[in-house]
């Protein structure tokens, strides 16, 4: 029986709990909160939700010692300046050992980092799924832009979104057809004003895309979703956003991107920033 542990029920936690919840493909969901006690609550409220949108996923609670034997652990705990999160991944590192880890916040890439040269979890073990969820946003605005479904944009995200935004404008298409033939260079030009914009991406928002982060780890998927992850022998204080491929181990490959010259010294440029 597969079970995802989160650890933080505040605006996400509890987002991304009724998000696998409602999906109905996972059976149990354990929320765990020693910061705010919270847990029990928001459970319950989500399981008695259950009978509205007829979903029979298990919802518990636990202490952190509970998670031992979960599928996947999701940080769920915000960065702040006295911050519980760091701290709890400190616990939570010696429990998972093979368990991937799903870091759902948008502050959390120093936090990845921080587990793969602090508390020595592999690198491919831990992903941030924040990526995903501006992703999803520069989809929406470049289908608003061309009066298309969302689902018909291809497009990706390197660098850090918060500060060093790298997107692959030569390889995004709409259609199948590259943005620069589909859209007019006044379009063009507005929508790379817009992307820094969209950073950080709201809870709900980040909610569905650790959502799709978990199912992929757990389900495995062919699918590209865009994740921080720590990078291989460095002295970075945060991982950048890559492409990535997940099965129940968490990273199974990393894609690289084919970028135009300028595209790879902005990426270079976004790399170095991080050091």
């Amino acid at each position: 029986m597969s079970t995802v542990a989160i650890l933080g029920t505040d605006a996400l936690g509890g987002a991304l709990a009724h998000s696998l919840a409602r999906r109905n493909r996972i059976k149990r969901i354990l929320l765990i909160d020693p910061a705010t006690g919270t847990a029990k609550g928001t459970a319950l409220d989500i399981q008695q939700a259950g009978a509205v949108e007829r979903f029979d996923t298990h919802l518990a609670t636990g202490r952190i010692d509970s998670l031992i034997g979960a599928s996947v652990v999701v940080m769920a705990t915000p960065v702040q300046p006295r911050t519980t999160a760091a701290h709890l991944l400190q616990q939570v590192a010696p429990l998972t050992q093979q368990i991937p880890v799903v870091c759902a916040d948008a502050t959390h890439e120093n936090l990845i980092v921080r587990a793969v040269n602090d508390f020595e979890l592999d690198r491919h073990q831990i992903v941030g799924s924040a990526p995903t969820g501006m992703v999803s946003s520069m989809k929406a605005i470049v289908a608003l832009e061309a009066g298309v479904s969302p689902r018909e944009v291809s497009i990706n995200l390197l660098g850090t979104p918060g500060r060093h935004p790298v997107v692959p404008w030569s390889s995004a298409t709409i259609a199948g057809y590259t943005l620069e033939t589909a859209l007019t260079p006044q379009q063009q030009t507005r929508l790379r004003s817009r992307i820094a914009s969209l950073w950080p991406p709201g809870p709900i928002t980040l909610a569905a895309a650790a959502a799709q982060v978990v199912e992929a780890i757990l389900f495995g998927s062919s699918r590209i979703l865009t994740c921080f992850v720590a990078e291989d022998a460095t002295r970075a204080t945060c991982a950048p956003s890559v492409g990535v491929q997940l099965g129940p181990r968490g990273v199974v490959r990393i894609i690289t991107p084919d970028l135009t010259q300028l595209e790879r010294v902005h990426l270079e440029n976004a790399t170095t920033a991080l050091d």
